[in-house]
């Protein structure tokens, strides 16, 4: 079996939630009530569970003279997938936040860029020049 990742976050509406990961991102649905859904982002389960109000501190942090979101989660894409998601979100005039190339010319080049959900989570999008430098150090 191919081992699949899980992460089960709070949410403060479900159904708002439900409709920007299905019908913004394309991501699919699965089991799901009034209070909580389970995303397949990707092949990897996200699970939202609606909850009182609730508040994270997101520190930034600079990388390679970047401002990046201390606290995101996000997905490892090939580079064609890459560029259509960033295109499909960008032509929803959605706010796409440090479009860039990390790691220029060295182990683990990527490109990235991160989006905000009706949450207030950054969900990042990241493509690898090289696929086997994911955890290359």
């Amino acid at each position: 079996m191919e081992t699949l990742f899980h992460l089960s976050l709070p949410c403060t509406n479900a159904e708002e939630t439900k409709r920007f990961y299905i019908e913004t991102v394309g991501a699919i649905l699965g089991r799901h009530s009034n209070n909580w859904v389970d995303i397949n982002l990707f092949g990897h389960q996200i699970t939202f569970t609606q909850a009182a109000k609730f508040n994270f501190n997101n520190p930034n942090y600079v990388f390679e003279g970047k401002i990046l979101p201390t606290f995101h989660f996000g997905i490892i894409l090939n580079v064609e997938e890459w560029g259509r998601m960033y295109s499909k979100l960008n032509e929803l005039n959605l706010e796409l936040v440090t479009q860039a190339t990390f790691l220029k010319n060295k182990s683990g080049e990527h490109l990235s860029f991160f989006v905000k959900d009706p949450n207030g989570y950054m969900l990042e999008f990241k493509s690898f020049k090289q696929p086997q430098e994911v955890f290359k150090i």
